[in-house]
């Protein structure tokens, strides 16, 4: 006798809610079969076919039961989901606003529809979508998390970083959105090196201590020979179309293969044509996708690592606590993240000696700085790329940075507009994928409106989705600006591979001098500023000289491809004899 449908749906529900979803969608399709227009049935079906990555099905199931039942806020919400699952990103934000004109005190209602609209970089819409959100649920560290990227994205650092710390506070176990406050300083104008050296060694001590603490004594078993070779394994979530990319994967191409066994633990949802690059010059490919921090750790002690290096540091995607493990006998940090760890577990942060003088910054530094003969910096440049080609004709002057909107702060567009006033007609040409949204455009223009340059004088483009397109628009550029005191990296190599000069400001710690080291290497030490002032000086002044300037445009792409910044094979042996000098050490205090 089949059992009533209540009944049966009361069992179906206790079984998803256990994760047991086979059974669980085998009662709801027994309810369906006595009852097709049973919404509820219908609803939880489409639930399951979410959760199995069957998004479409998802979407006509949930669907049809919103038919059945329209008044249903939550099944309007899930639509949504199953809807952004599929790419329907402009149907899911409708679904979304259906849900919230049904329930409008729905904190997740409004929650979801930020989401979206961050999605499709609409962040002003969604900044406003999550102050509704937290207004209706005072503890909602998930939505005070989002907020603070998209306010980050539009430039308001005071904002997001206030977001950023009322997400922890309500959830003092949110690790990623401790990382994103300790990244999200660096940009801020106005750094406090030693504030930000606490910030680091709180979140070691927060997220990384307790897992330190529980390790056994020895836990290394790795073949103490100084001699043999040595297995290093890459972490990183960038092993695709990244701005890392082009500085980490000549690396890997050029490593010794007899003296080091290369391991790529790679943290990429969505492969691309770079992540079957940077698979070619594994020796071992390891998709860590889906694995837990402890799952990745086991996989790191079971291949025998005995260097392990984190490519990512506090950046989107890092694996800290899985080196929080120690995992590897000896662990480093290099190139992804512009400061330490604050993790004590990881033993080195590889530099050089301009990015990071002696004595300047190691006592804020959880690790001991290793520094490279010449650059901490490889750049590889893009294949089949564009030409430089600044046309000759004595026009006016375009400034340019295409670096991340959030380095351009209001004390930086003071400084830019400075020297915008001292060239006449001169224009500025600023890039960043942030731009496209109305509100960081509207930012940026009243910041220089109100230092006296007129609207028509600027140029703020959005994200350019094809990199050969993004390094063509270089020849529209004339002279780039460095932001500060968060410097460009593969930004400034961009440009001047694209023959545009970049002026750099120096500060006193990493974040605030990589131009200074790139510059150097370049021989174009005149270039790096020590001060405001002598920022605006170098800038007008070569704005001023086109003789000069004409002979950098012609030829600084053939600077860099003989500079030590292209000298990927000798970069190769100055980092294999720093992990060789790690690994004797860590022999010797056997």
């Amino acid at each position: 006798m089949a059992q009533p449908l209540d009944q049966s749906l009361e069992i179906a529900i206790r079984h998803h809610q256990a994760g047991q979803l086979p059974q669980a969608e085998q009662l709801y399709r027994q309810v369906l079969a006595q009852d097709p227009n049973h919404a509820t049935a219908l609803h939880h079906l489409g639930l399951i076919a979410l959760q199995a990555g069957q998004s479409q099905a998802a979407a006509d199931l949930i669907g049809r039961a919103i038919a059945l039942k329209p008044g249903w806020p939550e099944a309007h919400v899930n639509l949504g989901n199953a809807l952004r699952a599929a790419g329907r990103l402009d149907e899911a934000i409708t679904s979304y606003r259906g849900a919230i004109v049904l329930k409008p005190d729905s904190a997740e209602g409004h929650f979801n529809l930020g989401s979206a609209l961050q999605s499709g970089d609409r962040l002003d819409e969604a900044i406003v979508s999550y102050r509704q959100a937290i207004a209706l649920k005072s503890i909602f560290p998930e939505a005070c998390y989002n907020l603070a990227g998209a306010l980050q994205d539009t430039g308001k650092l005071d904002e997001a970083i206030a977001a950023y710390r009322q997400a922890i506070a309500g959830n003092p176990g949110f690790t990623e959105a401790h990382s994103n406050l300790l990244l999200t300083l660096h940009y801020h104008p106005g750094p406090n090196p030693l504030a930000m050296a606490d910030e680091h060694r709180r979140w070691n001590s927060q997220h990384a201590e307790p897992l330190r603490k529980a390790l056994p004594e020895s836990s290394h078993a790795n073949n103490r020979d100084p001699d043999r070779r040595l297995r290093i394994g890459y972490v990183s979530p960038d092993f695709r179309q990244h701005a890392v990319a082009p500085m980490v994967l000549p690396l890997l191409a050029c490593h010794d293969r007899v003296e080091f066994q290369v391991f790529c633990y790679a943290q990429v949802a969505k492969p691309d044509a770079m992540t079957e690059r940077f698979r070619a010059q594994a020796d071992q490919w390891r998709s860590t996708v889906g694995l837990s921090d402890e799952q990745l750790a086991g996989l790191v002690r079971q291949d025998q690592i005995d260097i392990l290096v984190d490519l990512a540091g506090h950046t989107a995607g890092g694996r800290l606590l899985v080196f929080a493990r120690k995992p590897a006998p000896v662990q480093v940090t290099r190139q992804g993240y512009p400061n330490t760890t604050g993790l004590t577990t990881i033993d080195y942060r590889m530099t050089d000696a301009l990015a990071d003088p002696p004595g300047l910054s190691d006592t804020l530094h959880s690790e001991q700085l290793l520094r490279l003969p010449r650059t901490n910096w490889i750049y590889q440049a893009p294949e089949n790329g564009p030409v430089p080609d600044h046309p000759i004709t004595g026009g006016p002057i375009t400034f340019g940075s295409f670096n991340n909107i959030a380095k351009v702060t209001g004390p930086m567009l003071a400084l830019w507009a400075r020297i915008l006033k001292a060239v006449p007609e001169s224009r500025l040409l600023l890039k960043a994928l942030a731009l496209a949204s109305p509100d960081a455009r509207q930012r940026v223009r009243k910041a220089l409106i109100q230092e006296g340059i007129d609207s028509a004088r600027m140029e703020l483009r959005g994200h350019e989705p094809e990199l050969g397109g993004h390094l063509a628009l270089y020849n529209r550029v004339d002279i780039a600006l460095d932001p500060f005191p968060y410097h460009g990296t593969t930004t400034t190599c961009e440009a001047l591979w694209m023959g545009v000069p970049v002026i750099t400001l120096a500060g006193r710690t990493h974040v605030s001098r990589v131009g200074v080291s790139l510059l150097t290497n370049m021989g174009l030490a005149e270039l790096i500023a020590e001060s405001a002032e002598d920022y605006v000086r170098i800038a007008v002044d070569l704005a001023k000289d086109a003789s000069r300037l004409r002979g950098l445009h012609t030829n600084l792409r053939q600077r860099l491809e003989q500079s030590p910044l292209m000298d990927a094979k000798t970069f190769a042996r100055h980092i294999e004899a720093a992990y060789r000098q790690m690994w004797r050490k860590w022999c010797a205090e056997a």
